[in-house]
């Protein structure tokens, strides 16, 4: 029985188990820590085999990444429960980036690994345009799972008709395209994908490595604000990220800084992360007067006195937990280029309410006003003020908790899983 047949004897979705011959073929950069669980489980639910052919093994190997300003390996486990071939290491003088990957050899890797499906997860860098001109050949069905947007990037006239004119070429190579959330879903619409070829696959997390219960709240919560010297009254207001220009961390020190006397005196706002601008964001707690940073969301509003500021530094996933049980809000003010913000569903797992900007693509999907968080204008120091002084009332309440949990349920490892393993029985079943 080929392929084909066996596929078209079960339905798409979770009850059915595929007991496939050939596997589905992923072509990434390198492995990702927010991609390999959902792989995993494809295989291990859903009965798909799974090869991914990985340009590098840099996440794996370690590597320096140019936002965060550290070098570190992802202490989660990227490789088990699927197949993996790498076209270079590291160790063999491999590319140390995304950036840098080199596509020689995708080709014969394809034809080894002989594909009932290919499912890309990008266009960029130019791995992936290389990757798809090699899928595209292998005359295997194709589908695509990114973070496919308009929001991100502003674009002139004349880039943004080039832009949609190789898109819907691209797209029209597909047989499923994967939508990870409302964003991306409008904009394979806008650009004239039939809903038939649409499937659901949700941007997810692996919550394996956090501790999620409200048992471990209470445990983790006291010892953590105590070590960062928070009392009981004190509001702690989290960053999660790189400290980097497009995701604005000044941007909150200025909204902090605009909150009124009563409640800015609550306030430390910690910065779960490291990058550029941690020498200018220590400048600008410390008052205006010391901020020398010229891209510290300066958009508008001007910091009021010192904020009592944490610089945790780069933290690893397994060690994510005691900080967001320890927070009363995460707040991510992203100005640009926020295709998702994936930090947000970290913290509503944790039962964590957020603030956003317009700019972070998962507001819409994740981010309910008054109930899981609040959104702000992007670049607006008052905006993100008020929206945080609107949060307030609900940090700190079980039912708020038990709310983000809810929220973010629908955007777990099991139904991004899911969506991709639809996708597949219907690009492979005969038609």
């Amino acid at each position: 029985m080929t392929v084909e047949e066996q596929v078209a004897l079960v339905p798409p979705g979770p009850a059915g188990r595929v007991a496939a011959c050939q596997p589905l073929v992923v072509i990434e950069t390198h492995p990702v820590q927010y991609h390999a669980p959902v792989y995993r489980e494809l295989q291990s639910r859903h009965g798909i085999p799974v090869t991914a052919i990985y340009g590098s093994d840099f996440s794996v190997a370690g590597y320096r990444d140019r936002e965060f300003g550290a070098s570190f390996r992802w202490d989660t486990d990227l490789l088990s429960g699927h197949a993996a071939a790498f076209l270079s290491t590291v160790a063999a003088g491999g590319a140390h980036s995304a950036e840098g990957v080199s596509a020689r050899g995708l080709q014969a890797a394809l034809r080894a690994a002989q594909p009932a499906a290919i499912l890309l997860t990008g266009y960029s860098p130019s791995f992936y345009r290389i990757a798809w001109m090699a899928a595209w050949r292998a005359r295997r069905p194709l589908l695509l799972r990114a973070e496919t947007t308009d929001h991100a990037h502003h674009r002139d006239t004349a880039r943004q008709f080039a832009r949609t004119a190789a898109l819907r070429l691209l797209y029209r190579s597909c047989t499923r395209l994967l939508y990870v959330g409302r964003r991306s879903h409008d904009h394979f619409t806008r650009l004239g994908v039939p809903a038939g070829k649409l499937v659901f696959s949700p941007y997810c997390v692996d919550t394996a490595a956090f501790e999620l219960t409200e048992e471990a709240r209470a445990r983790r919560r006291a010892a953590t604000r105590e070590r960062l010297g928070i009392g009981e009254t004190g509001y702690l207001i989290l960053f999660s990220g790189k400290l980097s220009e497009r995701k604005a961390p000044g941007l909150l020190l200025r909204a902090a800084g605009l909150l009124p006397p009563e409640i800015r005196r609550r306030i430390t706002v910690a910065f779960l992360g490291s990058g550029e601008q941690q020498a200018d964001l220590e400048q600008l707690a410390d008052g205006p007067s010391h901020a020398s940073g010229h891209a510290l969301g300066q958009a508008s509003g001007h910091a009021c006195g010192k904020i009592a500021t944490r610089f945790l530094g780069f933290q690893n996933q397994t060690q994510l937990s005691p900080y967001y049980h320890a927070a009363d809000l995460l707040v991510l003010p992203s100005l640009h280029s926020e295709t998702w913000g994936l930090v947000v569903n970290e913290a509503l797992h944790h039962g964590l309410p957020c603030v956003v900007s317009e700019a972070v693509g998962c507001a819409p999907d994740l981010i309910q006003p008054g109930v899981t968080g609040e959104i702000a204008a992007t670049g607006s120091a008052e905006s993100l003020t008020a929206a945080i002084v609107r949060a307030l009332p609900i940090v700190g309440r079980a039912e708020v908790r038990e709310w983000c949990r809810a929220k973010v349920s629908g955007y777990t490892v099991a139904k991004a899983a899911q969506g991709i393993a639809q996708a597949y029985c219907e690009a492979v079943k005969p038609q």
